[in-house]
């Protein structure tokens, strides 16, 4: 890849419900799973090291008392904005394993404060949930579009005065499933969205390309990848917290990173939702990984 990848950790699962009571979520063990991988090797990349985030404590939270962990979740924000902005300033290429989705108002915010930025969200659900649409506001692992684009509670939503991070027009979501309820709302928002059958349809390549004619725009300074590994399959990535059926395979998905990231105005990715406790043989991370070098070294 033309600039110089660097592979940071944010190892946040605060915006996650617990899986059962008395548990944590299991994403915060990706990125040590996908550096088992040899990740760092294999992309040659630099060492950014880990952003430490806050203990996962939702304390006497209850529906209906809006973000859990939203001060934890605003704080760590703020933390890794700081190191995703140093890269992107520097010209490198931050590869930020995390995590749950939240970790996506990091970089949001960082480039934020850049200039701005467009989003190709590749994910299996638009994470659009928000207090106009849901009275289930509350993981904000599923609310991290909705809050990037200034919807939802101040703390989140307006961090530095800089709300919103992501504008409705810049953002190309990809990857959803055809049956999403939350694609009529994104329509009406302006935000662009492409299905799993849309993109099949069409051919990854092609689906990419038109997502780039919007993150390419002279408007906008550039873009940032948001992947998250349950637009696959569950068939194939059975080891995300919501496995919806219907995803993307891997020969469909490796294509679409391909173009998107080795787009020259493309300036860092994500990576989310993985959880290695659903993993016991490590084959979801393995494929993770492939599709990542894939997607970051063949040109």
């Amino acid at each position: 890849m033309r600039r110089n990848p660097v592979l940071l950790d944010a190892p946040s699962n605060l915006g996650l419900r617990p899986p059962a009571e008395g548990t944590v979520p299991g994403c915060h063990k990706l990125a040590g799973a996908l550096r088992e991988q040899r990740l760092l090797a294999r992309l040659g990349a630099d060492e950014g090291g880990v952003v430490v985030p806050p203990r996962y404590d939702r304390g006497d939270w209850k529906e209906g008392g809006g973000v859990f962990h939203a001060g934890p979740i605003a704080a760590y924000t703020r933390k890794l904005a700081d190191r995703v902005e140093k890269h992107v300033r520097a010209g490198e290429f931050p590869v930020v394993l995390g995590g749950d989705c939240s970790i996506q108002l990091g970089a949001s915010l960082a480039l934020r404060r850049v200039g701005r930025y467009g989003i190709a969200a590749v994910d299996g659900s638009a994470d659009f949930r928000h207090p106009g649409n849901s009275d289930r506001v509350g993981a904000a692992g599923g609310e991290e579009l909705a809050l990037a684009t200034g919807r939802g509670q101040t703390d989140l939503t307006d961090i530095e005065g800089l709300r919103p991070y992501v504008r409705d027009s810049d953002i190309e979501v990809l990857g959803i499933r055809d049956y999403d309820p939350e694609r009529a709302e994104l329509t009406e928002s302006g935000i662009s969205s492409t299905t799993v059958g849309e993109i099949r349809a069409r051919g990854a390549r092609q689906a990419a390309g038109a997502a780039l004619r919007t993150l390419e725009s002279p408007a906008l300074d550039g873009f940032w990848v948001h992947l998250d590994a349950d637009v696959l399959d569950p068939s194939v990535m059975p080891a995300v917290d919501s496995p919806d059926p219907d995803g993307l395979l891997p020969g469909e998905l490796a294509p679409l990173l391909r173009a998107l990231l080795g787009s020259r105005r493309c300036v860092g990715l994500n990576v989310t939702i993985y959880d290695p406790d659903l993993d016991p043989d490590g084959s979801c991370a393995a494929l993770l990984a492939d599709l990542l070098v894939s997607a970051l070294t063949e040109r």
